[in-house]
């Protein structure tokens, strides 16, 4: 019995790493990329008020750092 072929994955889309600025990465998916930190943050607070079951975080491409965005308490 003669083995299968090979199968060659190919995806959709290529997607270049992020060098510079910051992303919105949302249950581990970045959701959206910003070249300021503070409307990305302003964002994740958003999403993270609207759906706190989320899990969110900014990622800063520069330091290689995350930072999780916590639900603003008042």
């Amino acid at each position: 019995m003669a083995a299968p072929a090979a199968s060659v994955r190919t995806t959709k889309a290529s997607i270049a790493p992020l060098k510079t600025g910051y992303a919105l990465i949302v249950d581990g998916h970045v959701k959206a990329t910003f070249t300021a930190k503070a409307s990305a943050l302003e964002a994740g607070t958003q999403l993270k008020n609207r759906s706190p079951r989320l899990q969110v975080k900014i990622y800063d491409a520069e330091t290689k750092l995350s930072e999780i965005v916590e639900i603003a308490r008042a």
